[in-house]
């Protein structure tokens, strides 16, 4: 660490990040696995030709580069832990050795500059072991300029050391990563750059509170020289003394206290409440924009809490503030929360680009007092599906509600059978709206009996009803079409009633091509859109035997014949064939044969022969004038498209 009393250099004032620089591999904070590995390269010696650093910005690249040059050029040799006190580490230190080049790449990104390079990296080192050169920012290289360091790169000499700073490596070519011995740095933790803090405002003679020195350290977002830069500036605002209050003063940021608040009236649905506070906020000092930044951490800690983890997790408030988070989650509910911080986002992106910042904000607050219930809708959800069993049994992975109602008349179209029977002895004259009901009663008292309730005290739900309805409109749509045609309903077969009113199959014989297309064209109902788009381009449908059907796409429906075809699509239409036909069906698809248009019959005409057709040519004034300008021949004549 340097001196803290050491405050000027020639005069002037040097900042506390440039004064509290690590010097050492032991004072790089945050760092430890790149320490280990450069100090184990270095007493193992297997030290590379090229070294590449990336991390976000302020986490010890440059830093680390400038210790590992002083490593390596100790002047008592190679060592982890080199003299810095001897004229090497000071003029390293100070950016001023003349063996240990630092380049900018932002500035000099030019083939020119590398090529400069290029011609004095064969000179040997003044008075160091190596040559070592430092590029900061190597990815603001061009790229004639990272072509002309490759040949260098791959073969340096053996005095030649490279050291590569980055925060974007996917701006490398990667014929560059692969000639590098890659180290990320990781942002610094929190309660290290706390730390670290604590240390420099002693060693500057000054007091700060934990909170203070907690709330720099969660603002540089992992970066140690912007929480330096931030300690600096609450010193010159402090006058020594550093408190929570003059952070969020100097930073213009809310506290957790008024962000608490803020959350909790939106939490109440109190619309009013949440825009005093948004006005008491901008009228403290405290940007839109950066209260909106603060709400979407807030909710994030928020959303940790609600899900049941650790104050430890907690990356944006104090972990003291877990219990009030928690109370204020089960308000919420995880799904409202979720919402909320979607919102909070949308408003950030749409912030950044507009000059009306609080206004934006203002109306997020008040979507946000007025979102419903998410958690509690979820939670009616889940009760109505857990509290009806049965409707995981009845539905189908690719069949519609509609086939439902088909596949329970399907299974029962023998109980119509028997009351149609002892109808008839009665004397009566059964309708199809008598046999629909019979079927609708005869169904639910079956389920009833299964379930152990009684029919007196149970309600259909609105799907049996849905299917309840349709069913009976289209028999009685069924009968009154009889009934126009004058035709008599009198004593029928009762197998014959079944396949009126169920409208399938039920004899295990061979079927007409009517039944066959009747079947397909209620199936087509049952598919899914996607499906269905496919199935409709079928334009004929040939029964074969008692349980095939032949189905005709155009000749130009190869591709929805294909699609047809796969395991997915298939397997639908299957099931929804043989539900409609009540009995196993197998599908067979063909194309149908192209109809070829007959050829218009050619006029006979009288064609120039070739000569006639060369001397035309020939008499085209810029045919002849290309002929004598070339002296060119006519080799082939070609008919215009």
């Amino acid at each position: 660490m340097a001196d803290p009393h050491d405050k000027s250099e020639d005069g002037n004032y040097v900042v506390v990040a440039r004064r509290y620089r690590p010097r050492g591999f032991d004072e790089l904070v945050g760092q430890e696995h790149v320490c280990r590995a450069l100090v184990n390269a270095i007493e193992t010696n297997r030290v590379g030709h090229a070294y590449l650093f990336t991390g976000a910005r302020g986490v010890g690249k440059t830093s680390a580069a400038r210790i590992f040059a002083k490593a390596l050029n100790n002047e008592s040799g190679p060592t982890a832990t080199p003299d810095n006190d001897s004229d090497v580490a000071l003029a390293i230190d100070a950016g001023q050795d003349v063996d240990v080049i630092e380049i900018d790449g932002a500035s000099n990104r030019g083939i020119d500059e590398i090529r400069s390079l290029r011609a004095n990296i064969g000179v040997r080192p003044s008075r160091a072991r190596y040559k070592i050169y430092i590029i900061d920012e190597v990815h603001m290289l061009t790229t004639p300029a990272f072509n002309a360091l490759l040949k260098t790169l791959e073969e340096p000499p053996e005095h030649a050391k490279f050291i590569f700073c980055t925060t974007d490596p996917e701006r490398l070519p990667i014929t560059v990563l692969s000639r590098c011995q890659r180290f990320d740095f990781a942002p610094v933790e929190v309660p290290k750059i706390v730390n670290r803090l604590r240390e420099i405002v002693t060693a500057e003679s000054a007091q700060a509170d934990d909170a203070a020195l907690e709330l720099l350290a969660r603002r540089a977002a992992g970066s140690m020289r912007d929480s330096q830069s931030l300690l600096e500036q609450v010193l010159s605002f402090s006058h020594g003394q550093l408190s929570a209050d003059q952070v969020h003063a100097m930073l213009g940021t809310a506290d957790d206290v008024r962000l608490h608040a803020l959350a909790s009236a939106m939490a109440d649905r109190d619309t009013s409440g949440a825009m005093r506070i948004l006005d008491e906020s901008i009228d403290a000092g405290i940007d839109a924009g950066r209260l909106a930044e603060q709400l979407l951490c807030y909710f994030r800690d928020l959303m940790a809490v609600t899900v049941d983890c650790d104050p430890s997790l907690l990356r944006h408030t104090s972990a003291s503030l877990h219990p009030e988070l928690k109370q204020l989650g089960d308000r919420w509910g995880l799904q409202t929360v979720l919402a909320v911080v979607g919102l909070i986002d949308q408003t950030l992106v749409r912030i950044r680009h507009s000059v009306y910042s609080r206004v934006l904000l203002e109306s997020t607050l008040i979507q946000i007092c007025n979102l419903p219930d998410l958690q509690h809708i979820s939670d009616l959800a889940a009760a109505a599906n857990h509290a009806d069993p049965t409707s995981s049994q009845k539905k189908k992975p690719t069949l519609s509600p509609r086939r439902t109602a088909s596949s329970e008349l399907t299974a029962d179209q023998t109980r119509p059978q028997t009351t149609g029977q002892q109808g008839n002895k009665a004397g009566d004259q059964p309708t199809h709206n008598t046999l629909v009901s019979g079927v609708s009663s005869d169904s639910r008292s079956s389920t009833e009996e299964q379930a152990g309730t009684s029919a007196a005290t149970d309600l259909p739900s609105p799907t049996q009803a849905i299917h309840a309805r349709e069913t009976s409109q289209n028999a009685a749509t069924q009968s009154s079409d009889q009934t126009r045609q004058g035709d008599h309903v009198g004593e029928t077969d009762s197998s014959e009633d079944s396949t009126a009113v169920t409208t399938v199959v039920s004899s295990n014989g061979p079927w007409t091509q009517a039944e066959a297309q009747r079947v397909w064209q209620e199936t087509l109902g049952d598919l899914e859109s996607m499906t269905e788009a496919f199935a409709r381009m079928v334009t004929q449908v040939v029964a074969v035997g008692t349980q095939q059907l032949r189905l005709q796409f155009p000749a130009n429906g190869n591709l929805a014949m294909k699609r047809c075809e796969l395991p997915e699509h298939r397997d639908a239409i299957v099931q929804a064939v043989s539900q409609r036909a009540g009995r196993a069906i197998t599908l067979d698809y063909y194309l149908a044969e192209a109809v070829v248009a007959p050829k218009k019959a050619e006029t006979t005409v009288n064609k120039p022969s070739r000569i006639q057709r060369m001397r035309e040519i020939e008499a085209n004034e810029l045919v002849r004038s290309c002929i004598e300008l070339f002296n060119a021949e006519i080799v082939r004549i070609d008919r215009a498209n």
